[in-house]
């Protein structure tokens, strides 16, 4: 009886010991947990925030492209081909900005996602909703950026070429 008593004693000793440790490590994945929480809520309005200011960028660089579209029209009307063509320069270097700019809303929009894939939390949900609709209007003027520079570059074209000219000899 005295063998089962001692046996039974080291067996809730081993239990207890086991429970201790069991305890432990539930402690550390909860802070590790926590810490990580902390980490994607900051990637989160980190990611949102960059997808907003490449946003911007982009509707500044559509901006830009459209003032040099008009700088470029006024330029082809009179002989100064290379203000024409300095403005149509100008236009493509900001439709490309544009074009960076919403590459840099998508990848944020990206990483926001990438942040709600692994935390599902309300406010990293509204960070993911909030980069992707930054995302979608960087592509949009973007995308007028170009539209933009193309005409431009058409206007740049037109100063280039000579207009069209009746002989002398065929004037009366």
């Amino acid at each position: 009886m005295k063998e089962d008593i001692t046996l039974l004693r080291k067996e809730v000793s081993t239990l207890r010991e086991e429970f201790r440790e069991l305890k432990q490590t539930h402690l550390d994945v909860n802070k590790h947990y926590t810490d990580t929480l902390v980490v994607l809520r900051g990637l989160t309005q980190h990611a949102t925030e960059s997808a907003e200011q490449a946003a911007n960028a982009a509707e500044f660089s559509a901006q830009c492209s459209e003032r040099c579209l008009d700088a470029a029209a006024r330029a082809a009307s009179v002989p100064l081909i290379e203000a024409a063509e300095a403005a149509s320069a100008a236009a493509s270097s900001a439709a490309q900005s544009a074009m960076e700019s919403a590459a840099s809303a998508a990848s944020a929009a990206a990483a926001t996602a990438m942040a709600v894939a692994h935390h599902a939390e309300d406010a990293s949900a509204q960070g993911s909703s909030v980069a992707a609709e930054a995302s979608k209007k960087a592509a949009a003027f973007a995308a007028k950026a170009v539209m933009l520079s193309n005409k431009a570059a058409e206007f740049a074209l037109s100063a280039r070429t000579p207009k069209s000219t009746v002989p002398v000899a065929d004037q009366p």
